[in-house]
């Protein structure tokens, strides 16, 4: 027993080091002096977005590209609040083209559906998506116009960041969000992308139309990111690259409550366990059997008293590789965090995912207003 827990948490340190390597490999990206000129299409699906578009709105306006470059795609899925309304008074007033449409559900994803409608009536061939509870950074379009202009992309891959005020909740979801960065950029930088972010995620429409955009996994309700990413990674393998800069980094808004945390994780954890990735599911599987094990580790001291000592070097073995992860991750976003605050949401991060994996099983979950069955 004892020696499988060691080799367990040897491959969990060693697929845990492969991430920093790679995170580390991947460089910072570096704009140049030169004239923007690539179209954008930038698409935002929103439901009962109204606390959050004003926010959003602002920063549209407050972009540092040519208004004739890109036109801003909104597309309403069904909301109950005055979203639309908000939207509407925007483009009586605004200087650049703001577009409005209502989304055409033909499949058990609404978003996938309203970014399909987005593309199907844009006029450009680059495709921006967003969401409605994001912050812009005000040099997002001309740093992504200068990253396609070097590397001649079909998709690329952009950080996202939890805005948090430092309450518990906001906290773990800001260190959870972090550990996700890392492991999207580190697996880049290994050039075997695993994961991506629809609040922040770029590519050309012919790249989408190539592979039958969201064909054959619209029957689950999330994934318009991870499963669109595994399948431009088979045709376009060479052509998928995630854009490390500060001036790239998108913000978003925390959940309020645990209830719709752990329903937001729940969610993700519905398209998760739908990748196609061997790699995925290896590192998933084994993250989960290591935090499992990381709880249960106290009851392993009080019955194994003699071996008390190797059970706590396992505690804190594990909880300094987490560390070592999710450090240089937010030293990219700019956030530090101290290690003796970082030890107690270990123990908070491992209940959670315990608790989406029970909650998974039901096959069942809820989100904004409306409940998904797991396909």
């Amino acid at each position: 027993m004892m020696w499988a827990l060691i080799f367990l948490f040897s491959c969990y340190f060693s697929g845990m080091m492969a991430i920093v390597y790679g995170f580390r490999k991947l460089p910072l990206f570096s704009s140049d002096a030169i004239e923007p000129i690539i179209h954008f299409s930038v698409i935002i699906p929103f439901r009962n977005e109204a606390e959050n578009l004003p926010n959003l709105l602002n920063t549209i306006e407050a972009l540092n590209y040519p208004s004739a470059l890109f036109e801003v795609i909104f597309v309403n899925d069904a909301s109950e609040d005055n979203s639309e309304k908000i939207v509407g008074e925007a483009i009586e007033k605004s200087k650049f083209s703001l577009k409005l449409i209502q989304n055409n559900r033909l499949s058990n994803s609404p978003k996938k559906d309203a970014i399909t409608e987005a593309i199907r009536i844009s006029k450009n061939q680059w495709m921006v998506t967003t969401d409605a509870d994001c912050d812009l950074p005000k040099n997002w379009l001309k740093t992504l116009d200068n990253f396609i202009q070097k590397k001649n992309p079909v998709m690329v891959c952009g950080p996202v960041i939890y805005k948090t005020c430092g309450n518990t909740l906001e906290n773990f979801q800001q260190v959870d969000g972090f550990s996700l960065q890392a492991i999207t950029i580190g697996s880049f930088g290994l050039k075997n992308p695993l994961l991506s972010n629809g609040a922040n995620l770029a590519y050309t429409k012919d790249c989408f139309l190539k592979v039958n955009g969201f064909t054959a996994n619209n029957h689950i309700a999330s994934g318009d990111d991870i499963f669109l990413l595994e399948k431009v990674k088979k045709t376009f393998s060479k052509q998928i690259h995630f854009l490390k800069s500060k001036d790239f980094i998108v913000s978003t808004k925390p959940q309020k409550k645990w209830k719709n945390t752990i329903n937001q994780r729940v969610r993700w954890a519905s398209k998760t366990s739908k990748q196609k990735s061997i790699a995925s599911l290896i590192l998933g599987l084994l993250v989960l059997v290591v935090n499992i094990i990381f709880l249960t580790l106290p009851f392993f001291m009080i019955f194994d008293y003699e071996n008390i000592a190797i059970y706590i070097l396992l505690l804190y073995f594990k909880i300094i590789i987490d560390y070592s992860v999710v450090y240089p991750s937010a030293k990219f976003f700019s956030k530090e965090f101290k290690f003796w605050s970082f030890q107690w949401l270990q123990i908070v991060y491992a209940s959670i995912i315990i608790i989406i994996v029970l909650k998974s099983l039901r096959g069942r979950y809820y989100w904004k207003g409306r409940a998904f069955v797991n396909q």
